[in-house]
């Protein structure tokens, strides 16, 4: 799958181009990768990048059967607790804080064969209505980067 044709499916598309085997599972998430790289300076979406993690997912049965087996996804860094991964909810005094499991979301999420590439930005503890933590550091809006996601 070429970079170019990645933002045109969903992840129901994507999964049934993984499924009927148009496409490998291993080359939409390095699209999707590529995808975080290109955009992610601008907007500041993407705060933990797990592009190991996914890799090896994708090497292991867990979730090789669910509906959305292969197509890569990304948690919030609020309610989002993934094993292996950390879980700041956007805050410098949960710097140090690293899932050593799922929570439940997280693992429906996963017997559904979703990949997680990473952790997004969000408000501090999910306080506020706006993504513009001192931690992380404003997300921008990627249709007029002038403007928060709020």
């Amino acid at each position: 799958m070429s970079f170019s044709e990645y933002p045109q499916y969903d992840a129901i598309g994507l999964a049934e181009l993984i499924r009927s085997k148009q496409v490998g599972a291993h080359e939409v998430l390095e699209a999707a990768i590529r995808r975080i790289e290109t955009c992610n300076p601008a907007v500041n979406a993407v705060v933990h990048k797990a592009y190991d993690l996914a890799r090896q997912s994708l090497d292991t049965p867990a979730g090789a059967h669910g509906p959305l087996h292969g197509v890569p996804f990304l948690l919030k860094d609020i309610l989002g607790d993934c094993r292996g991964m950390p879980s700041r909810l956007s805050s410098r005094l949960l710097h140090e804080r690293l899932m050593t499991q799922d929570c439940e979301l997280v693992a429906r999420f996963r017997r559904a064969g979703l990949v997680f590439v990473g952790k997004t930005n969000t408000p501090e503890f999910g306080i506020l209505p706006t993504t513009e933590s001192d931690y992380y550091g404003a997300a921008r809006n990627p249709w007029n980067l002038a403007y928060s996601t709020g």
